[in-house]
Parts: structure tokens; C-alpha cells; sequence
């Protein structure tokens, strides 16, 4: 049998009609909500593109080929551009952005249609006391905090109206919190007990597994057994365990090899948050991981990684103090700092080779490449975009007696960028085959609240800048398979059914693009702007950028892992 396009239209319909009625009856009569016509359609899968069209009928994809003299509700023209699942944004931190605004400006303009939260800590399960600490510690964004799983909070956002889908891990140091506290204490037997039955709970409510962020205090506190036995919660629902890993730079194999473990000893999927050797130092040791990595998969285990598209980290100052100074949370680590003699021998460990923490300021190799992006305090506002080095040069202080004083005057960890990474160790990283992509990044806009402080470009390039930079100008990997690690291998990772594919019966999650054209603009002088390229995305059917500007519309759902019991 020769597959002509009209063919596989017709085959889609067949297999769609066993799935949902209204696929059925758009197949039948022709009549679709949305038809999206002569593109060059990719199915998320790898495979080389076919021309043709797209039907959408219920939110849902109902035919791909040749649709010949149907109709539909809203006819889009995609010809010379491509047509994908929407992409799958592996990190984000659009936590608290889209309580500030749903629309997710900064993402939905570069294709992306989940925002998949949980790096160590995410928004539940909480109790009254970390509840009333984060109502505290809120910076420009302000809320109120009615939920208390983490299935409330993803709830809330979708009756709230958000443009994008969402999802999330449960962070092992909000489980930490929840249980332990913020000390550098073992987890008892029952307090881990307790843990592990929030993780069953919020898994049968649609988590997707365990995020841990190992580098930060209290995370950094829990040891490998207590993170296999979360882990094997998680994986007993069919939730994976994703981590930023213990040390980025000296100790980057061992910390490696512990991600691992936990892979193998719980039996979870596991992937590395943002895989990058940070520091020069450390830049030979990219060929080793991969291959570490590749070892382990050939053994059995499900192990893969995500990156950002920068040779730049952001965090806090916070990675460049010792854990010891934070236990207890951001008042007892700020009164701490206060003390001359706790302060002295802060500042002499931040110059000294780190002892059971990494220190991403030395990785960074100088206060010249340490950017501030964004403070809570109105009189260091003025700060933002200015290096450690031009600070401290402003104060008369040490960089290390900068970062102090900037942390007590601000009463914040200060949002920070550090230049680690080598531009050459990001391509081979792109290009290993299990690699996905996260902004690690709020998803903003450029206006309102969000122009109060500085960010990483990350939070409107990231997709477009893969797309553009490393796939059409660079030619790391090819546009197919760029396309399959932002749709379906995040989607089958996850364990998320019904997404990251254009097929019948799946959720109609779409982007439209010209490969041409699409490009990142924001820089780290000028980082709200917008990323262009994109002319169309749809989120469960309904558009939500049309012509390249937002309409307004929220259609994003709470998007539930595979251990959900409404299933």
C-alpha cells in the first residue's frame, strides 16, 4: 500500500473514531473546529515531516493529511512553516509568574504548551507553619496561599485560567521541610514514613515524581537512602526522580553516579536537571558524564538529562555561602550573617576549596562574571544588571563581603547569574540523544511587575534560541530531532499519556513556526523581549497565538502524571 497523505487522513480517522465521538463525526462529515492547512507536519516522533494538514475536533487531534474540501471553524495557513506538538518545558519556574499573569507570555510565544514545575521545591504539600514563612518571604508577586497539596495548586491554576498546561514533581526539600525541618539532621524512620505517604498521595493525585535540587539547603541535607526511599514511592505510581545533582564541578562524577544509584536501587526514571561541569576547572569532564550515562543505560536503567541554551547558571547567592550558615531558612541564615565571627568564617570559607558543598561563585571565576538580575529591596533595585565586581567596586568591599551585605540589606537569597559553563560542552550536551530542555525560568512578560527586576534571557529565548542558534544556524542536531526531545521523549519520560505527539486521539497541544525565522532576542542587558518565529499555538485545541500575539485565551489544564487514580 502506497501512505499518500489523504491515506493517512483517512487511517487517522478510523483509529480516532474507537477514541472519541466528536473525532468520529468531524471525520465523517468533514466538519472540523480547526483545521491548520499545508504544513510541513511533524509528529514528535523523530520522523522526517510530510506535507499536509491538521483537524482538530474536541480539543483533540482528529486527522493529519490531505483534508481535501472539509471545513472548520478557524482555518489557519501553516504552509512553509512547520506544524509540532507543542513543546514540553522540562523546568520551570512559573510557579508564581502565572498567579501573576496566566497568559505565560514569555514561553507560550516560543511553542511551549507545559510547564513542568519541582526543582527541590514546589507549591505543596505544605503546613501552616511553611505556608505563613511563604507568605513572608513573597517578593514583587504577591498572593494569597489557599491550597495545600501540590494537586490544589495546580488546581488552582487551571481554574484561575492559564494559557499553557501544567504539571509538577514534589520537591524533596518541601517534603524535608514538611517532616524534618530546615536543619542538617537524619530523617527518622517515621518521619520518612510520613514522607513517603505525601508522596502516594499527591502521586495518586497527578505528581509526577520526586524533584530534588541537591546544591541548596535543606535538600543537600537528605542522603542518599532517604532520596531512594522517595524515590521509591514515587516509582510505585510510575513517577520518575529528576535532580538538579549534588556538585556541578569538583565532585561532578560523584554526584553523577548518586543520580544513578537512586535509578537503580528504586527502580525510577531519572533524569539530571540542567546537565553542565561548572567551572574551567571542570569543563574536561563532559565526555566522561555522557559516557557514564550511556554505560548506565546500556545496564538497564532509564537515565536522561535536560539543559538550557546558555553557557550561563542563575540562582542565588546563596550557592556561593556554605550550608552550614543557611540551616534553620533565610531568617536564621540572615541573622547568622549578622555575627562578625559567623561572617569571618563564612568569607574564609567562600575563598577556600569547599568542603561538602559547591560553591558557584568560585566556579564562576571572578566577580566579573557574577551578574546581579534581581533584588526585593526598592533602594538595590538600581543594582540590577550590574556585575559583583562593579558592585563591590561601588562599596569599597570585598566581593565576598558584597554578597553578604546584598543578602542581609535585601533579606532575599538576591537572584544571581554566574558565567560557568563552556559554549563547546552545551553543543555535546544538546547533542547526546536523551537530552531535554528546560528555561529554568519563570514565564513572563514584558510588562508590569515583572519589569521590577532584571532576569536570565533564558526566561524568553530558551526554545527559540535551541531552534534557531544550535538546529538552523549551527546544525547540532537536526529539526525532527530537536522537535522529538521538546515533545514526545519529555512526554514518555514524564509518563504522561495523550501529549507530545501530533496523532488522532491526542491532546490538540500545537505550535506553528517558521525554522527560518525563529529566533531568541533577549539579552542579559535587555532581557525582557520576546522571542519571534512563532505564528500559532494551541493549547488543548483552542489558540492562543494567533498571527504571533496572544488572544487572551486560558484553555491550559492541570496536566496529571501516571500514577493519577481518576485515570
Amino acid at each position: 500500500m502506497t501512505w499518500t497523505p489523504n491515506r493517512r487522513a483517512v487511517l487517522g480517522g478510523l483509529a480516532a473514531a474507537a477514541l472519541a465521538p466528536e473525532i468520529a463525526l468531524a471525520r465523517r462529515w468533514g466538519r472540523y473546529d480547526t483545521i491548520l492547512r499545508g504544513g510541513t507536519v511533524f509528529d514528535g516522533l523523530g520522523a522526517a515531516p510530510i506535507e499536509g494538514d491538521v483537524g482538530i475536533a474536541g480539543g483533540r487531534i482528529a486527522a493529519i493529511g490531505n483534508l481535501g474540501g472539509a471545513r472548520a471553524a478557524l482555518e489557519i495557513d501553516a504552509r512553509g512553516q512547520a506544524v509540532a506538538p507543542g513543546f514540553i518545558n522540562m523546568l520551570s519556574w512559573a510557579t508564581e509568574s502565572l498567579i501573576e499573569d496566566g497568559r505565560s507570555q514569555g514561553d507560550i510565544r516560543q511553542g511551549v504548551t507545559l510547564e513542568v514545575m519541582g526543582e527541590g521545591s514546589s507549591m505543596g504539600p505544605l503546613n501552616a507553619e511553611m505556608k505563613a514563612r511563604a507568605l513572608r518571604e513573597q517578593g514583587d508577586i504577591k498572593y494569597p496561599i489557599g491550597w495545600t497539596s501540590l494537586a490544589d495548586y495546580l488546581g488552582f491554576l487551571e481554574r484561575k485560567g492559564v494559557s499553557c498546561n501544567v504539571a509538577s514533581f514534589i520537591g524533596a526539600g518541601t517534603l524535608r521541610v514538611h517532616e524534618v525541618g530546615y536543619d542538617d539532621v537524619r530523617a527518622t524512620p517515621d518521619q520518612i514514613a510520613r514522607m513517603q505517604a505525601l508522596v502516594r498521595a499527591e502521586m495518586r493525585a497527578g505528581a509526577l515524581g520526586i524533584g530534588s535540587s541537591l546544591i541548596y539547603a535543606p535538600d543537600n541535607f537528605a542522603n542518599t537512602d532517604e532520596l531512594v526511599m522517595l524515590a521509591s514511592a514515587a516509582a510505585l505510581h510510575g513517577g520518575s526522580y529528576i535532580s538538579h545533582i549534588r556538585n556541578e564541578s569538583d565532585h561532578y562524577f560523584e554526584a553523577l553516579d548518586e543520580l544513578i544509584s537512586i535509578g537503580r536501587r528504586s527502580g525510577a526514571r531519572v533524569q539530571m536537571y540542567h546537565m553542565k561541569p561548572s567551572g574551567r576547572q571542570n569543563w574536561d569532564k563532559a565526555d566522561g558524564a555522557l559516557a557514564r550515562m550511556e554505560t548506565a543505560r546500556q545496564a538497564g536503567i532509564d537515565v536522561t538529562a535536560n539543559v538550557y541554551t546558555y553557557t550561563a547558571a542563575a540562582t542565588g547567592l546563596d550557592a556561593s555561602m556554605p550550608l552550614w550558615v543557611q540551616q534553620g531558612g533565610r531568617d536564621k541564615w540572615i541573622e547568622r550573617l549578622k555575627d562578625p565571627e559567623i561572617r569571618a568564617r563564612v568569607i574564609a570559607e567562600m575563598r577556600g576549596v569547599p568542603q561538602g558543598w559547591d560553591n558557584t561563585y568560585r566556579n564562576a571565576g571572578g566577580p566579573e562574571n557574577v551578574l546581579l538580575l534581581g533584588f526585593d529591596n526598592p533602594a538595590l533595585k538600581p543594582l540590577s544588571g550590574k556585575t559583583l565586581a562593579e558592585v563591590a567596586e561601588m562599596r569599597s568591599a570585598s566581593p565576598e563581603d558584597t554578597m553578604i551585605d546584598l543578602v542581609i540589606e535585601d533579606g532575599s537569597r538576591v537572584d544571581t547569574a554566574y558565567f560557568t559553563m563552556s559554549e563547546d560542552n552545551l553543543k555535546k550536551n544538546i547533542a547526546w540523544r536523551w537530552t531535554m530542555f528546560g528555561s529554568d525560568a519563570a514565564s513572563m512578560a514584558n510588562e508590569g511587575k515583572f519589569l521590577l527586576r532584571h532576569t536570565h534571557p533564558r526566561a524568553y529565548g530558551t526554545f527559540a534560541r535551541l531552534l534557531g542558534r544550535y538546529v538552523r544556524d549551527q546544525q547540532v542536531i537536526g529539526l525532527a530531532e530537536a522537535i522529538r526531545r521538546l515533545t514526545s521523549l519529555p512526554a514518555k519520560q514524564l509518563g504522561i499519556r495523550g501529549r507530545g505527539r501530533l496523532a488522532p486521539g491526542y491532546a490538540a497541544d500545537v505550535v506553528v513556526f517558521d525554522p527560518a525565522r525563529i529566533a531568541d532576542h533577549a539579552t542579559f542587558a535587555k532581557p525582557h523581549q520576546y522571542a519571534t518565529g512563532v505564528s500559532e499555538v494551541l493549547v488543548n485545541g483552542t489558540a492562543v497565538l494567533r498571527g504571533g500575539e496572544h488572544t487572551g485565551a486560558t484553555p491550559g489544564k492541570f496536566v496529571r502524571g501516571p500514577g493519577w487514580r481518576g485515570r
